[in-house]
């Protein structure tokens, strides 16, 4: 499954999913009531239901969205070294410390599987394209340096980077997403 958002919102609709959003992700899914979202927005829950069928429908376009703005955020540091090489590689690291300066409470995607997890809920296809996508992500960009193992050296760059926004959320540590960018680079340096 695509997670990419193809379907065109109505204004009600874009602003339903731009309330939950900012519920989901400040409060929980779990916490957060239809009624509080639409009320948010300025619609009623028969609108909330009519563009996205229920909540788990919003839930999932909430994850979605989250993952394609991921996507374009990260697209931008990647886009800024184009040539294959280390500085592409730590440009992730980047992104994640300016994108962790206005997402405080972690990763959004392992918030949502704390809550998710064990429920069939739909939205755990997303969290799980995400977390896979990330590591791919990794796997390509040594794969482009020519390592011997870019699947083993890629893995271990997303496990820095899932490791270094735990750390830095709920571990309360502020060098967190430094020390992993250093150690990121250590690795990339010694598999080259």
């Amino acid at each position: 499954m695509s997670t990419t958002t193809t379907e065109r919102l109505t204004p009600a609709g874009e602003r339903i999913l731009a309330s939950a959003s900012k519920l989901f992700y400040e409060h929980g899914i779990n916490a957060v009531g239809v009624d509080r979202i639409a009320d948010e927005a300025g619609t009623t829950k028969k609108t909330l239901y009519d563009r996205f069928g229920s909540k788990e429908g919003l839930t999932l376009a909430y994850l979605r969205r989250r993952y394609d703005t991921w996507r374009a955020f990260l697209a931008d540091y990647l886009d800024a070294h184009p040539d294959a090489g280390h500085e592409r590689v730590l440009a992730v690291f980047d992104a994640i410390e300016a994108w962790m300066r206005a997402n405080t409470r972690g990763c959004g995607f392992i918030n949502a599987y704390a809550e998710l997890a064990g429920t069939g809920h739909s939205g755990l296809d997303v969290v799980l394209e995400e977390k896979a996508g990330i590591r791919a992500l990794y796997v390509g960009l040594v794969g482009e340096l020519g390592v011997d193992a870019p699947d083993r050296l890629g893995g271990q760059l997303a496990l820095l980077h899932e490791g270094a926004i735990i750390a830095t959320t709920a571990g309360n540590d502020p060098g967190a997403i430094a020390l992993a960018r250093e150690t990121a680079e250590e690795l990339v340096r010694n598999a080259t």
